[in-house]
């Protein structure tokens, strides 16, 4: 497949709540919610300095001196909250969990196929392992889940025998979609892999070694320079590459994952801030207006939440929204958080993708009166992050991801994410 050519806050961090609801109140557009979700929306306070300066001109953050594991995507306190629901039967994260568990992903059947080249052309033609990587990767992921969640040592055993597989065999992605299927796996490997070293599960230390190696000699090269294609492609490379950098506890890599990712975000989301056209995006040739015009799918005039692939299709979107989603909420587990930086135009992203996913009427201004919808599951972790942890309305987004509950996976790089992020405040 392919995506284009191209608990309350601690007190310290209340301020800094109060002060982002009352700047995202501001830019609402519309997507505020009404009187029912009130109660849960944080009371408007005049702008903090600080807010404002990080969403003009951040300070560049380093990665963390001391990396925390399980830390890519869920935290440990995370897993213990979902774990603590599952066994008291409390819904979704019930509902969730048996989703899961009745998914191939979690069948304790899998065989493996790992290949020492994994060849993926343009739309996954020809698909030569780009399917099977994707989803062995994901299965581990599921395993290490159903491993912590459960208990149940099968499902460890399961995931260890995926990512052991493929770390003796594979050597190298290639095609044209190589950045691509790279990313995608490489978002999924980190995840399982932290999950499992970090909770006893028995991986043996000549595993973590290789599993280590296979990471940082075929996946982090091909994602860490990132791609001047579509932004769903950047951001899902850097996906990959700062949840790799977190099992490898590289801080150059992340720093340098972490830099990419803070510039193509703007770049891909709009707000009237940016002015009357999207900020073009960084290290390429794209800068005239026609040129920016063409980029976002020959959309001329320009919305908060308007993505550069909103035109292209909702399906392609919210790869971007995910990855977005995915990073920030990493950042946050590591001490960094750049929700503070990128949560306004996730949040409105998400607010503006929702509206018409619901079945909004599509005026002729926006993508000449017709959207290919199709977001898919991948609102639950920026929703949870700035409704549930923020307190910022988000009515339209609110009513999509409850009503899509409880969230598959996309079969790419999202999975289960109503399980791990559903109210969710660890």
């Amino acid at each position: 497949m392919r995506t284009g050519t191209t608990p309350r806050p601690p007190r310290r961090r209340r301020t800094l709540v109060l002060a982002f609801a009352a700047v995202a109140g501001l830019l609402s557009a519309g997507l505020v919610a009404g009187p029912a979700l009130a109660a849960r929306t944080a009371p408007a306070a005049p702008q903090s300095q600080s807010v404002v300066a990080a969403s003009k001109s951040p300070a560049v953050a380093a990665a963390p001196a001391t990396f925390t594991h399980p830390g890519v995507l869920v935290s440990r306190g995370q897993l213990d909250f979902v774990r603590a629901q599952v066994r008291a039967g409390a819904q979704p994260w019930k509902a969730a969990y048996d989703k899961m568990l009745a998914s191939p992903y979690a069948s304790l059947s899998r065989t493996p196929k790992p290949r020492s080249v994994v060849e993926c052309g343009s739309y996954s033609n020809p698909n030569n392992g780009c399917t099977d990587e994707r989803e062995d990767a994901i299965a581990a992921y599921t395993d290490a889940l159903a491993w912590y969640i459960g208990q149940d040592h099968r499902y460890a055993d399961k995931a260890v025998q995926l990512m052991d597989a493929w770390s003796a065999v594979i050597t190298n992605h290639t095609n044209s979609n190589a950045p691509l299927q790279t990313g995608w796996a490489g978002s999924s490997w980190p995840r399982a892999a932290e999950i499992i070293r970090y909770t006893g599960a028995g991986w043996s230390s000549a595993g973590v070694t290789r599993f280590a190696t296979m990471l940082r000699t075929v996946y982090l090269p091909k994602v860490i320079n990132g791609s001047q294609s579509n932004g769903n492609w950047e951001l899902s490379m850097m996906e990959a590459a700062v949840g790799i950098s977190v099992f490898l506890e590289d801080r150059t890599s992340y720093d340098k994952a972490i830099a990419k990712f803070r510039g193509r975000v703007p770049a891909y989301i709009y707000l009237p801030s940016d002015g009357a056209l999207p900020k073009a995006p960084p290290g390429g040739s794209i800068d005239t207006s026609a040129e920016i015009i063409s980029y976002w799918q020959g959309q001329r005039t320009f919305t908060a939440g308007l993505t550069q692939e909103t035109c292209r299709d909702f399906t392609h979107t919210g790869y971007g929204i995910s990855a977005i989603s995915h990073i920030a909420e990493t950042t946050r587990i590591q001490g960094q958080d750049l929700y503070p930086e990128v949560g306004e135009r996730l949040r409105q992203a998400l607010g503006f993708q929702a509206k018409y996913q619901l079945g909004a009427a599509v005026p002729s201004s926006l993508c000449g009166g017709h959207l290919n919808l199709g977001l898919g599951p991948v609102t639950e972790v920026g929703f949870n992050a700035l409704h549930n942890r923020l307190g910022i309305a988000m009515a339209n987004t609110q009513q999509l991801t409850e009503q899509q509950r409880p969230a598959g996976s996309n079969n790419l790089f999202v999975a289960w994410e109503t399980l791990t992020h559903a109210d969710n405040a660890g």
